[in-house]
């Protein structure tokens, strides 16, 4: 099984960052209703979440938040498949 990481990111719009992942997936995902918890805090401003960062793995931000790039990528492919039914 190949371990994921995320290749590229790209800020979008909002809480919507574009990523492409190491196995050929590429897809915009919407994290508003994903910042949970105290080290989130702080990106519910959106001048600090688009102030992230590419790590070798996955994003970050500079007070230590990061997502599992497994937890991204499972994110992004049901977004694209509620997309492909709307």
């Amino acid at each position: 099984m190949m371990l994921l990481k995320i290749i590229e990111a790209k800020y979008i719009s909002d809480y919507i960052i574009e990523l492409t992942f190491n196995d050929g997936l590429t897809s915009k995902v919407d994290l508003k209703d994903h910042l949970h918890g105290s080290i989130f805090q702080p990106l519910l401003d959106i001048q600090e979440f688009q102030k992230f960062s590419l790590n070798q793995w996955t994003i970050e931000w500079a007070n230590g938040a990061d997502l599992a790039p497994e937890y991204l990528h499972d994110l992004a492919e049901k977004q694209l498949k509620e997309l492909s039914h709307s």
